[in-house]
């Protein structure tokens, strides 16, 4: 018996060795020649249980093979026996699986919608899909009229990130990873404006530094309020065209964004264009991105003397929301706390602010403003952030859905050589504010494109 027995545990043995070098050196390889074929056998022949128990299944009317009465035991089994007959009877009938196609992180597969069934069906099932596919999370990514398409990932790719900032093209900087496994991509041109709330060591200081790093190597001007005394921003300075670190400098600095836009606002009238963009490229100013740190600081009232100058501040960052798209400027609005006992400021500028980064917060009210006009399942994710994983927060960009993301880890020192190597790419402020000797528009005429929204 012995001589099978130690050549057995020699081949197990050899196998497991090959195995785990295989997955330590090509993991990917090693999925998709073994664990692939393995999971979607499983995946196949267990998809009829798995949709019962979702509750995915309908009752279908089905011929069946059956007996009059309930198979029993003994000398009674043989007598039911002899009564079989076709019948119609009631069968559970899941939904149709398609071809499973295998990915880098698992694999993604589309189903075939029963009657009744919505994708909101299956994104209430994703968890137990997940548990019943053995994997790590399962996403509902796109849906079609009558299919959906969901993806299955075998670990978190969010564990560890090392996706470098690269600038991908003008006002487009990818800052991480995607639970999906795709890049993490800020485009300004897509979504303008960016909303990105969380506590500290959060994450969200590490994510304006991945941001300030692939801007700064972009022909764009960049502009910073630092509400903590300019602890943050300042040694950033020689890439910064503008800076201010107190609330009156901030209200002076807002002013001049103001009159920035007027003026490219009538540089676009002037030339029957409908914004900067569609100007020619030899009359298109520079683009400017706003970076905005502890917003509440802005909104705070000490004693009732402040409560015009609040007003003020929040009125005119509300018209760079509002207009800053078609003109060329842009906002990233940063803050540990954001909430609506803030005054009625923060709710109507929040309206404005379409990209939303939600990291861990202290509070659900931060993250009920940031995230509580999206999916209330985002909120749920929100709350579930762990303190270990700092960069990680809850996305909703250009397509609307909301995606678990992490940020790579970019130090003070990494974004500071970053900013000084492109120093020679800030535009002087002074320059920026005089760079068109045109008409401007006139207060009224701005208030009442105000009141319209954004043009188009």
């Amino acid at each position: 018996m012995s001589d099978w027995l130690i050549p057995l545990a020699i081949t197990v043995a050899t196998a497991c060795t090959v195995l785990l070098a295989w997955r330590k050196l090509h993991s990917v390889s090693l999925w998709l020649a073994v664990g692939y074929p393995l999971k979607a056998l499983h995946v196949y022949f267990t998809w009829g249980n798995v949709a019962h128990g979702c509750t995915l299944t309908r009752k279908r009317r089905r011929w069946r093979y059956t007996l009059d009465g309930l198979p029993v035991l003994g000398h009674a089994s043989i007598t039911l026996s002899r009564k079989r007959k076709i019948r119609r009877v009631d069968i559970d009938k899941p939904p149709r699986l398609g071809i499973i196609r295998p990915c880098r992180l698992g694999f993604r597969v589309n189903v075939k919608l029963m009657d009744g069934q919505t994708p909101d069906d299956y994104a209430a099932r994703l968890s137990n899909l997940a548990h019943a596919w053995r994997v790590h999370s399962v996403r509902l990514i796109s849906w079609k009229p009558g299919r959906v398409t969901l993806l299955a990932t075998n670990g978190d790719p969010l564990a560890t990130v090392a996706t470098p900032v690269l600038s991908e093209g003008l006002l487009r900087v990818r800052v991480g990873l995607l639970e999906t496994g795709a890049p993490w991509v800020l485009d300004f041109r897509t979504v303008p404006h960016w909303l990105n709330t969380g506590a500290t060591q959060s994450g969200k200081s590490t994510l304006l530094n991945a941001l300030i790093t692939g801007l700064s190597a972009q022909p764009v001007a960049l502009v910073g309020f630092d509400l903590k005394g300019g602890v943050e921003l300042t040694s950033y300075g020689r890439r910064l065209s503008a800076i201010a670190t107190e609330r009156a400098e901030c209200l002076g600095l807002l002013d001049d964004l103001i009159c920035l836009v007027k003026t490219r606002m009538a540089l676009c009238r002037t030339n029957k264009a409908r914004n900067v963009w569609k100007l020619p490229e030899d009359l298109r100013p520079t683009p400017v991105v706003v970076l905005v740190d502890e917003v509440a600081e802005l909104f705070l009232m000490a004693h009732k003397g402040e409560k015009d100058e609040i007003a003020s501040t929040a009125t005119a960052l509300l018209r760079l929301a509002q207009l800053g798209r078609a003109f060329g400027v842009y906002l990233f609005v940063c803050g540990q706390r954001v909430g609506s006992d803030l005054g009625p400021g923060v709710t109507a500028l929040r309206s404005q602010l379409s990209g939303r980064v939600c990291h861990r917060v202290n509070d659900p009210e931060t993250a009920t403003m940031t995230l509580g006009d999206s999916d209330p399942a985002a909120l749920d994710a929100a709350r579930q952030i762990p303190a270990n994983m700092p960069g990680t927060a809850i996305v909703v960009g250009e397509d609307g859905r909301w995606y678990r993301a992490r940020s790579v880890y970019v130090s003070e020192e990494v974004a500071e050589a970053a900013a000084q190597a492109h120093a020679d790419l800030a535009p002087k402020w002074a320059d920026l504010l005089t760079a068109a000797d045109l008409l401007t528009v006139t207060d009224a005429e701005l208030e009442a494109l105000a009141r319209e929204g954004e043009p188009t």
